[in-house]
């Protein structure tokens, strides 16, 4: 899939998540999104991604696999570059600060994210780098 189609896939999916109340059909129906909101680390600019989590407590975990492409998704460099950002999940928007899990925690994230998304282990093997795990955790309440 072009950049250009995978960029106007995720605008579809971000306004059917809206629109539904988090709530999406298609290729993503039952898989739980949410929508993540970064600023750009180049251009400064909002920018929104649909991202399939899952809750740790508090916290929303996230996996920087792209799909198993060669390079990071754009989010997570803007996460890097800026660790804030918004999460929305449902209908409620929070502000997040974001971290790299590293160590037993990402071994323990790891393990987790196999469990509920197997297809992990193929995005993996696919690249020569670790998967980032992200973990978005709640900054200052609802947006």
């Amino acid at each position: 899939m072009s950049e250009d189609a995978r960029q106007r896939m995720n605008l579809d999916v971000i306004e059917e998540f809206r629109a539904g109340g988090g709530k999406v059909g298609g290729q993503f129906a039952g898989t739980e999104l949410l929508l993540l909101t970064t600023t750009g680390a180049r251009s400064g600019e909002s920018r929104t991604w649909p991202l399939a989590y899952f809750g740790d407590g508090d916290r929303w975990v996230v996996f920087a696999a792209n799909g198993g492409r060669p390079n990071r998704p754009g989010w997570y460099h803007n996460l890097v570059a800026n660790p804030g950002g918004d999460v929305e999940v449902g209908t409620s928007r929070w502000q997040v600060t974001a971290s790299i899990a590293s160590g037993d925690e990402r071994d323990r994230l790891w393990r987790l994210g196999l469990a509920n998304a197997p297809f992990l282990a193929d995005f993996q093997s696919k690249v020569a780098w670790e998967i980032p795990i992200v973990v978005l955790h709640r900054a200052n309440g609802l947006v």
